[in-house]
Formats: structure tokens, sequence, C-alpha cells
């Protein structure tokens, strides 16, 4: 089970780029015992910023400001997920503690009824294309230890699950990372043709000369512009317009029955746009919209893929908004499960992202 809380921490000044950092500490424990638990995994999800638990049980970080979500795992046991953010003065310890995993009966029979014995060599390539993704940067990965991928087919629901014991170790040749990505569950729909999959992604910078690295800065700010981290660090920094973002909700003529798309003229209404409390900046959206980044048009491959005009000078995707949402000022959002991506953002899957520590280089 997680546990999500909202926790502020003692923040301070660093003159590095222009960005701020702060700190965390805590103790993690065993629940059943209440002793400290040494060499506990705590991982910054989706950052390069980790570290484990010493002989007490303590840890302690530094982290870009903003929000994130702290993992926190110990093999056996199941994972607890916290939520910190940078925007208040509460320095105090946190305390985690961590319950043995149970697995149910039922579900031990229903994955030993389903389960593909060759899987990787049925759906690896089919999965891969979903996870990773089908980008020209999703040429440049692959996947080192297919070995802890488990693949589970139900033919009555037409529905391929995968699921990892062991996280999923990725080399991205594309933007010089190694990640390793703790996968809870990928589910992909035959019927819908519709993916999903959630998990936990830590990343590392891979080294190599300086030929390459400089590479890899070109295709990272490549893969950021006009993402969606770009994205929402522009709507919380008020300067959407500025960086050629235009959002506009899409409705339905009540008439012709057709998708119509009208431009929100003023994103930082106070009725749309409002502090929640001295950083963090509330988002008050329901519904879809549409996002278009003017700057660069999609990649061929997509526009082929999809057969759009390859003439498409602009970068479209779509927001499903159930709720609204917060984001800090590193671009990490929350509730992050009622934000739902389609279009071209949805088909930059792991190949194209970054963690939310990264930032381009002015």
């Amino acid at each position: 089970m997680k546990l999500f809380l909202s926790i502020t921490l003692f923040l301070f000044s660093l003159s590095l780029q222009a960005q701020s950092t702060f700190f965390i500490k805590g103790k993690v424990f065993d629940d059943s015992t209440k002793l400290p638990m040494e060499g506990a995994s705590v991982l910054c999800q989706n950052t390069t910023k980790g570290t484990i638990t010493n002989k007490e049980g303590e840890f302690r970080m530094e982290l870009p400001a903003g929000g994130h979500n702290l993992i926190i795992s110990y093999t056996g046991f199941e994972s607890e997920a916290i939520r910190i953010s940078s925007s208040g003065d509460n320095s105090n310890d946190i305390s985690i503690y961590l319950k043995k995993k149970e697995k149910k009966l039922e579900e031990v029979v229903i994955q030993a009824s389903t389960e593909v014995k060759d899987g990787w060599n049925k759906y690896g390539q089919h999965f891969s294309d979903y996870f990773i993704g089908s980008t020209p940067f999703a040429k440049q990965c692959s996947i080192q230890n297919p070995e802890v991928l488990k693949f589970f087919y139900s033919k009555k629901k037409n529905k391929l699950k995968v699921k990892a014991e062991e996280p999923v170790v990725v080399m991205n040749y594309a933007l010089g990372y190694k990640i390793q990505y703790q996968l809870d569950s990928f589910v992909y729909d035959y019927g819908t043709k519709f993916s999903t999959y959630v998990g936990v992604a830590f990343y590392t910078e891979l080294d190599s000369t300086a030929d390459q690295k400089q590479l890899w800065d070109k295709n990272r700010e490549k893969a950021y512009f006009g993402s969606r981290l770009h994205f929402m660090r522009c709507y919380y920094d008020s300067t959407l317009a500025e960086n050629g973002f235009v959002l506009e909700q899409l409705h339905t003529d009540s008439v012709t029955g057709k998708i119509k798309y009208t431009e929100l003229k003023n994103p930082y209404d106070s009725a749309v746009y409002s502090l929640v409390d001295s950083v963090d900046k509330e988002i008050n959206l329901f519904g879809k919209y549409r996002i278009v980044y003017n700057v660069e048009p999609m990649e061929k491959e997509y526009l082929i893929a999809n057969k759009y005009p390859i003439t498409a000078k602009e970068q479209l995707s779509t927001l499903e908004l159930l709720n609204g949402f917060v984001i800090t000022e590193n671009g990490f959002f929350y509730e992050q499960t009622e934000v739902i991506n389609s279009g071209y953002w949805a088909w930059k899957n792991l190949a194209d992202q970054l963690p939310y520590d990264y930032w381009p280089k002015e």
C-alpha cells in the first residue's frame, strides 16, 4: 500500500543555474519489529537523486526545489510513496514504516493460469514499442534484463499485462541515461489499442567522451522543448505564450456534432490559476484541452504513423483533466493519475522522457 503525505521542508538558496535546493531526512523502520532498516532504498521518483539508509535506518538527501514523490523500498516489503515539497519551512524528520509483502492466493492462481512462459519472445517487441516507444530516440534504447519481465495474456479480456519483481534496466544511449524502472504494471488492451504503465523511474547519467556528452545535451534539449515537463514549467511561470504554447479547450458542436477548439485566452485568470500556498500553483481546469506547441513540428515518423500531413508545422497533444491539478516550481504536478495524455505527448514514452532535475543549459 502506498501512502501519500504532504510534507514541507527547509528551503535554502543555491547559486547553480538559478536553481535552489532543499534537504530531506528521515528514518526507515520494519513495521512489524519497529527496528530500523539498513540498506533500504530511498529514491526521488523520476530524478537522478537517490540513496540508501545507514545502519540506524537513516537517510539524508539534497533535492531540487519543487515537488517530488519519494519512494522507499526494500526487498520483500511493500514500497511507500511520500509526496514532499519545498514550499514550507518544516524540517522535521520523516519516519517510514515498511510492511512485509503478502501475495494473495487468488492473485497467485490468476497469474499461474495466464502467464505466458515464452512471453519475451512473443510480446517483447510489442511491450518495448509501447513502454520505451517507437520514436527515433527509442531506436537507441534497449532493455538489459528482459528476464525480470513476466507476461500475462487474458484471452477473455483480450489484454496483455506485464509485471516485474525487479527494476527493469533501460539503457538510453540517445539521452545518456541508465534508467532503473520499478514496473508495477503495464497493460495493453488489444480491443481499444490503449496502453498504460505504472511505476517508478530512477535515472543515472552515463559517462562518455566530451563529444558524446555534447550530443546528449543537444538531444536532451530536443526532448525537453515542447514536452509536458516544459509545458508544466511554463504554466507555473506564466510564460506559456512566450515559449510557444497555446491552450485550447475541446468541445462538441451541439448542431453539427463536430469537435471544435476554442483558445483559452487567459490561462492565468484567477478562476483558473491560483496560489495553493506561497509557491505552488493550482490549475482549475476540467475536461479536454489541446496543447499546441508552435516552435517545432512533430517528427515525420509520428505523422506517417498517424496519417497526418507531412507538412504539419505544430506539435499537437491532448490533455484530459479529470480534476484540477497543482504544479510545483520544478514542473512536478499532482494528482498525476487525473491528467491523461493523448496525441503527440502520448507517443513520447520512456525513450524521450527526462528526469525532474533536468534543466536545459542557458
